[in-house]
């Protein structure tokens, strides 16, 4: 599976969920209606670099804090395709991943990226930024079906479908 699109940078190392969708919208479950609360507590103003085609390109322990889903879904919502980080709280990747959201280790990637770059990501392990090109953990076989199926809840009615 291949990926691109054009980086939105958060070089700050710790972001934690807390501040990228903060609790007070919580309460919100419709995805489409989460998009105007992503980065409402880090910078409100990444917002408006988000477009159909973003790759967010992070720093280190990203997604670290509380396990919020809303925080994937509204990332998805707000049209980013993928993000590259240093590395990621383990349940932020977890919750990615199972929502259909790809994100990949690379710190050397992740470096490379600057506002606007061109990346593109293939799940076979490489990344390329820029016309750079970065190896990276290919993702297991299992996790590549859960994202062309779009998160595990629909791979889920996929495999019930199959019995």
């Amino acid at each position: 599976m291949i990926v691109s699109g054009r980086a939105v940078v958060i070089r700050e190392d710790n972001v934690d969920t807390d501040v990228l969708y903060p609790g007070a919208y919580l309460n919100v479950t419709e995805i489409s209606e989460m998009k105007p609360y992503l980065f409402e507590g880090f910078d409100p103003s990444l917002r408006d670099e988000l477009g159909g085609d973003t790759i967010l390109a992070v720093a280190r322990n990203f997604g670290a804090g509380s396990s919020r889903e809303h925080v994937p879904q509204a990332m998805k919502a707000s049209g980013i395709r993928a993000l590259v980080g240093e590395s990621f709280a383990r349940i932020f990747y977890r919750n990615c991943i199972n929502l259909g959201l790809p994100a990949f280790v690379s710190a050397e990637a992740a470096a490379a990226a600057e506002p606007g770059s061109a990346v593109e990501i293939d799940t076979d392990g490489t990344i390329t930024v820029d016309g750079r090109t970065f190896e990276t953990q290919p993702l297991p076989r299992f996790m590549q079906d859960l994202l062309e199926r779009g998160g595990l809840e629909d791979w889920v009615r996929t495999q019930v479908a199959e019995v």
